[in-house]
């Protein structure tokens, strides 16, 4: 009896091990077939998108020849933008004309909070806006004091005694423990983490006490010039992104500054999930998620798209945030997008910081 059990896992075993070693195979050739098929375009955004996740870089050189991958990469960059954020083109709370902030509420549908909530169907990702009417309302939450674990989103927004947020800035990920930030962080004046050099291209993203969204490259400031710097431009709430100076199709950050949008060769970027933060020139603050990575079929957004939706929006200023399995989005104690990872469909990863939007005063 015992052996026939033992012949019968065996033949289990050996059933599963051939189907892996088929549907492994089959992947293989259809990778190979796209990636050499007679699409162009097919090739450099499955490429683009490849370069951009955490553990699946190896896909593209398996696929192609490093020259290849670089070519691609050349082809579909991102240009510089030098210039800082102009907080004259944001109109100040106290300039406001009532009459027309009624107009807009009635117009935009706001909810009790100040807070609208839009569906957004690209081409290859969905995606919703959270609107935000008063900047004042959006601020950091995080975890601090820091440990060696993170939160879920929905735990950070609670815990803030805030109704909504997304995920925020750049992090540790590593065995989804999610408890250290990278860069800078500054809640409520203060700054809780203070490593600006510590990765290359990091970008500090927030508001300063005027509530207007600042986007500023803090690369190679020490501890003291960033301190120096928030205290002088009067930073109240932010958090850290990175432009990946050594593969521009991983990280980038500018999406539109003073309403000039970001110009890219080729399409810029790869297709997966994402998280953007933008601003109108009326303070309402814009906070964007999509999915990708083939939830609901879908392959993500691309930074074209991105800055499509925030200039559709309205944008003065916006900036690409951490994406990918952190992406996501709660409102009301619900998650109005979720973690594109399997085990997290109706949570997020362990994260330490979230952009998190307080109740209407």
């Amino acid at each position: 009896m015992g052996k026939r059990i033992g012949v019968v896992v065996g033949r289990v075993f050996l059933v599963l091990l051939v189907t892996i070693v088929i549907l492994t195979g089959t992947l293989y050739i259809m990778l190979r077939k796209f990636c050499n098929g007679p699409s162009e375009a097919a090739k450099n955004l499955f490429v683009t998108t490849i370069l951009e996740t955490g553990q699946l870089k190896f896909l593209a050189s398996l696929m192609c020849t490093e020259e290849e991958i670089q070519e691609i990469v050349n082809r579909n960059s991102m240009q510089v933008m030098n210039a800082n954020v102009d907080t004259s083109l944001i109109m100040a709370d106290d300039a406001k004309d009532e009459a027309v902030e009624d107009a807009q509420d009635e117009e935009e549908e706001f909810n009790e909070n100040g807070i609208r909530i839009d569906e957004i169907s690209g081409r290859t990702f969905f995606a919703k806006m959270m609107v935000v009417k008063d900047p004042s309302q959006v601020c950091v939450g995080s975890t601090y004091p820091w440990t060696a674990y993170g939160k879920e989103l929905h735990e950070i927004v609670e815990g803030s005694g805030a109704v909504a947020g997304i995920n925020g800035g750049l992090y540790v990920s590593v065995e989804n423990k999610g408890g250290r930030p990278l860069g800078v962080v500054v809640q409520n004046g203060e700054i809780i983490h203070n490593n600006p050099s510590e990765q290359t291209g990091t970008y500090m993203i927030g508001f300063n006490k005027d509530n207007i969204l600042i986007i500023k490259e803090v690369a190679g400031m020490s501890g003291g010039d960033f301190k120096a710097y928030a205290q002088e431009a009067g930073i109240r709430d932010a958090v850290a992104f990175q432009e990946e100076s050594s593969d521009k199709n991983n990280h980038f950050v500018q999406l539109i500054i003073n309403g000039e949008a970001r110009k890219m060769d080729g399409q810029g970027s790869g297709a997966n999930p994402r998280t953007a933060i933008g601003q109108r020139a009326d303070g309402a603050v814009l906070l964007l998620v999509t999915d990708g990575r083939g939830a609901a079929g879908h392959l993500g957004a691309t930074a074209s798209d991105l800055i499509g939706i925030m200039q559709q929006y309205g944008a003065v200023n916006a900036a690409n945030l951490d994406g990918g399995s952190s992406s996501t989005m709660v409102h009301n104690g619900a998650y109005e997008m979720t973690s594109v990872t399997f085990y997290h469909q109706n949570s997020s990863w362990k994260l330490p910081t979230a952009f998190v939007v307080k109740p209407k005063q």
